[in-house]
């Protein structure tokens, strides 16, 4: 029954493990539109938007969720898809029914499975639904089951095939020794029957029946502590791998950074303005360019996708609720408060006639907007974006008195070097920019089909004036530095990886810590090592050298410590990469920041990573198109207030965007594959090798069971559990985050030190304590040891057994065996009426010969032989209480792997743990309950035992721990010596 529960807790753990990895799929079918409108026999038709098929005419309206992805054919105007679940951009795109782009995710003629129609209406032909359209995709890449195992289910199942191993050869041992030798040299030992039993003792008395058990416990407990610092772990086998954890990618926006944009310098060709976030650097911009600021106000107001909350006029601009991504939300914030009313009047007396949406490819938004109030008036086309882009199509720009001058080389090298300026302080720079379109004063835009429209300003992107350059700031979270140091100094390399300016991405790097080295790299260098790599020569022909393997791809450990090397690339750079160039990368560099990157780059450096250095890697997203990256990592990291499909793909999520968390769950790994070494080191002694011992001395030596199945059982599941659990809430040794990463693929939970501490140290004393401990019992009551081994089937026949038998049989007449167990001794030549005497060396010699031959039986019939039963039961009960005890000595050994016991004081000080006394404490509580409860006594054969088998294992115990604590001191005393090397 025992092992029947066993196998219970198991298989509800690891049902646990199957629910909580089946929720990825429910999150994504919620993501599916449950009805759509096809047109069938020329009519509108609702249906389930699983019926839709290809080549179905599908109808959208305003508000509803596409059902397939569809090649438009007509559309409003004024159609809008949100495509944010697909690309992370909050802003919604145009429809078009002419293509736009050649990338399928850019092109205007296309809506998606998935995504939103926010306004107009639309008509389109299904080309692809389910797994075919681009959202199936997607998902079937983030949400299909890993068959990888995590990193602690490998060195678990090492550890089960290693332990079954063993455990399958000394049952088929034990087998092949009765049939070869036992079965004929004692035939009346046992029968084929009980051999089997016999033999699945010894298979089952090694394997650790209770590790299931404590191994999922153990990760219960520390999953729950991490929820408790605002980390979810979604499955407990991942928890260990975040101690493995050596390359950090990371996002910047949101996790680095505060995610709190603010405008915080504004730059005319003749002016600049700081601290414009306060308000006297707004009164000094408002005061000394008025006129400049009404041009920038008014770009800053129509081209812009964010929006203020209705009814919220009342509250300032830095108050009032917005809805739109950080950049444009620090944009109109800014130019309300620097515009004034200016800003409203704005809003009121311009009218959009047309709108490109920023995304991730253009880097920029254009509006094309007409005065109101005036009939003749040209249209102006309006556009913010990245300056790199923009500045090469400007011709004039205003100054601050708001005049237009041309913008000449030595003018665009001055706003340049703002620019440059600007981002190398961490600030994302935006360039503003204006032009009429005359050409365009009586043109009907909104007559006109999107495709042609954005044609139209396309094409006008093009001698343009330059309005102000905006410097928006987003400042380092004040925890990160600390964090980035701590992290790096647990030997992780963090690289950032992000969309932003590679400027602007590096100065934030050296200003939390990523980057410290003082020249930083870039792809020049790396093309240039590679060369030297292939050829032999230099510094890549040396990388070449080391690099023999892939795993070997990596920097030296005291060099990544010491004097780290720095890298910056873009996207557009490791579009030219090779597998050289890749190894020079992560073989060389420390630092190194991935700017201006798409989620298919971020997704490459994760598995190009991942691929080199025996590298474990963790990524941190937010969005869909993160979902297949957060997949491939060793660990994917989502933030709280991301997609829900990136938190379902992702192993952890940061449920308060705190990059903080992501020490936490370095600490806790590491600190969980310490304490499950340690649970195992303190299961493995008494749980296996000292039950095992005992039921092979039955085996092969013919002893009597020292320990029964049922204590065999009861103590692995019960009295080793409940003490392991305590060491699941130790406290973390104090070089646990300055120790390199634990390489997942070669350092294993279990090695030849950890077996030489179980089996030739710890467990050896155990054993020897334990069966010292049965032999003086039998000894106690004149059973000695050359009467316990080798006794096989003649146990009670001879020596101090027989005499056992006789003592507690006297005054019995030998002639009642007849009616009781069909014995008639008169046969044998024994008066019926011949009682047992209180001397049994009076026994005459010819009775005696009768009495001793197992044959006869008669021994084994007289009610002493049941006494004799008894003292076997008490005998289990001694093994069983002196394992109890000698486990108190094990457990205080195995909390610290070199500490003393006086540094990690259970009951006070830094190492308190008080679940060490209380598992104690319950541990106890179980031998009191199976060796004194009368019904146990009788339906699982345990018995009473003296006082002093309840005292002398504590000097064993105390034994154990004080030669432990010897070997700790010579490893402290002499880390180089052969003890220190031995050590676990």
């Amino acid at each position: 029954m025992l092992l029947l529960f066993v196998i219970f807790i198991s298989s509800v753990f690891y049902a646990f493990v199957d629910w909580s990895a089946s929720r990825v799929m429910k999150s994504i079918s919620n993501l599916s539109s449950a009805t759509a409108t096809v047109v069938r026999d020329g009519k509108p038709v609702d249906i389930p938007a699983t019926d839709v098929v290809v080549g179905d005419l599908l109808q959208l309206s305003l508000g509803q969720r596409v059902a397939a992805d569809v090649r438009l054919v007509r559309c409003s105007p004024d159609a809008l898809f949100d495509r944010s679940i697909l690309t992370g951009e909050s802003r919604p795109v145009s429809a078009a029914v002419e293509p736009t782009d050649e990338n399928p995710l850019e092109t205007l003629n296309l809506a998606f499975s998935s995504t939103f129609l926010v306004q107009g209406t639309a008509l389109g032909v299904v080309f692809a639904i389910g797994d075919n359209t681009v959202m199936g995709q997607l998902v079937a890449s983030s949400a299909r089951v890993k068959t990888e195992l995590t990193t602690i289910q490998k060195e678990i199942n090492l550890f089960t095939i290693i332990i079954s191993t063993i455990s399958l050869s000394f049952f088929c041992i034990a087998m092949i020794v009765y049939e070869a030798w036992v079965k004929n040299a004692y035939p009346g030992y046992e029968t084929a029957s009980g051999a089997i039993v016999n033999a699945i003792g010894c298979l089952t008395a090694f394997v650790p029946q209770g590790l299931p058990v404590a191994v999922a416990l153990s990760l219960s407990i520390v999953a729950r502590r991490m929820a408790k610092r605002n980390v979810l772990v979604k499955n407990l086998a991942t928890v260990e791998t975040l101690g493995c954890m050596s390359v950090l990618c990371s996002d910047k926006t949101g996790t680095l950074t505060m995610g709190k944009m603010r405008v915080t310098s504004v730059a005319f060709t003749d002016a600049e303005f700081t601290n414009v976030d306060s308000a006297d650097g707004v009164l000094a911009a408002r005061s000394t360019a008025s006129t400049a600021v009404k041009s920038l106000v008014l770009a800053g107001r129509l081209c812009n996708a964010a929006r203020f909350e209705p009814g919220s006029e009342r509250l300032g601009p830095l108050d009032r609720p917005v809805k739109g991504d950080p950049t444009d939300t620090a944009i109109l914030r800014f130019v309300e408060d620097l515009g004034g009313a200016a800003g409203d009047e704005a809003a009121v007396t311009f009218e959009r006639l047309f709108e490109i949406p920023f995304n991730s490819k253009n880097k920029w938004m254009a509006t094309v907007v007409k005065p109101t109030l005036s009939s003749d008036a040209h249209p102006r086309l309006l556009i913010k974006g990245a300056p790199d882009f923009l500045l090469s199509r400007c011709s004039f720009a205003l100054n601050a008195a708001g005049s237009s001058v041309p913008l000449d080389d030595s003018l665009t090298k001055s706003v340049a070097s703002t620019q440059e300026r600007w981002a190398a302080m961490g600030k994302r720079v935006i360039a503003v920019c204006t032009r009429d379109v005359a050409a365009y004063k009586n043109f009907s835009w909104s007559a006109s089909d999107a495709g042609q429209l954005d044609h139209i300003v396309q094409s006008e992107i093009k001698g343009l004036t330059l309005v102000a350059l905006i410097g928006i700031r987003d400042p380092p979270r004040p925890e990160v530095p600390d964090t980035i140091r701590a992290i790096r100094k647990a030997g992780v390399r963090v690289f950032m990886v992000t969309g932003d300016f590679i400027s602007t991405a590096s100065a934030i790097a050296r200003q939390v810590g990523i980057l410290t080295a003082e020249r930083c790299d870039t792809a020049t260098d790396v093309k240039r090592i590679s060369k030297e790599y292939q050829a032999g020569e230099g510094v890549g022909g040396a990388l070449q050298k080391a690099f023999t393997s892939r795993s070997l791809v990596r920097p030296q450990f005291e060099e990544q410590m010491t004097s780290p090397r720095g890298l910056a690339l873009t996207g557009t750079d490791l579009n030219d990469f090779g597998e050289n160039e890749w190894d020079i990368v992560f073989g060389r560099y420390s630092e190194i920041v991935f700017a201006r990157t798409s989620p298919d780059q971020k997704l490459a450096i994760v598995t190009k990573a991942r691929a080199r250095g025996d590298n474990t890697v963790a990524v941190t997203g937010d969005g869909v198109n993160d979902a297949p990256a957060l997949k491939a990592a060793d660990i994917g990291v989502a933030m709280g207030a991301g997609s829900d499909v990136a938190k379902e793909a992702a192993a952890m999520v940061l449920l308060t965007n705190d990059f903080t968390s992501i020490l936490v769950a370095i600490e806790n790994g590491r600190l969980v594959f310490d304490n499950l070494k340690k649970v195992i080191l303190y299961l493995m002694p008494a749980g296996t090798y000292t039950e095992f011992l005992a039921v092979l001395s039955n085996v092969f030596f013919g002893m009597q069971l020292p320990l029964n199945s049922y204590l065999q059982v009861f103590f692995s599941v019960f009295n080793d559990v409940v003490m392991s659990i305590s060491l699941m809430f130790e406290q973390p040794e104090a070089d646990l985050m300055t120790r390199r990463p634990r390489n997942a693929r070669r350092d294993r939970l279990t090695d030849w030190r950890f077996f030489m501490q179980i089996y030739l140290f710890i467990g050896l004393m155990m054993w020897l304590s334990a069966m010292g401990s049965w032999f003086l019992f039998f000894a106690n009551n004149g059973i000695h040891f050359n009467d316990l081994v080798g006794a096989w089937d003649r146990w009670g026949y001879y020596g101090g057994a027989y005499n056992y038998v006789l003592e507690n049989s006297a005054g019995f007449v030998l002639g009642d065996l007849n009616a009781s167990a069909g014995i008639d001794v008169t046969q044998l030549g024994i008066p019926a009426s011949y009682a047992i005497p209180d001397d049994i060396n009076a026994i005459p010699a010819n009775y005696t010969s009768a009495l001793q031959d197992p044959a006869n039986g008669i021994v084994g019939a007289l009610p002493g032989f049941s006494t004799l039963a008894s003292l076997v039961y008490s005998g289990n009960s001694v093994y069983y209480v002196c394992m109890i005890f000698l486990q108190f000595g094990g457990l205080l050994a195995t909390r610290n792997r070199a500490v003393s016991i006086l540094g990690s004081n259970p009951l006070a000080g830094p190492r308190r743990n008080l679940f060490v006394p209380a598992g104690m404490l319950f541990s106890f509580l179980f031998g009191i309950l199976n060796v004194y409860t009368p019904g146990i006594q009788s339906v699982f054969l345990t018995g009473t035992i003296p006082a002093e088998q309840w005292l002398l294992p504590l000097a064993f115990a105390a034994g154990i721990l004080l030669v432990d604590e010897v070997r700790k001191l010579l490893v402290r005393s002499f880390p180089g010596s052969v003890v220190a090397k031995m050590a676990w």
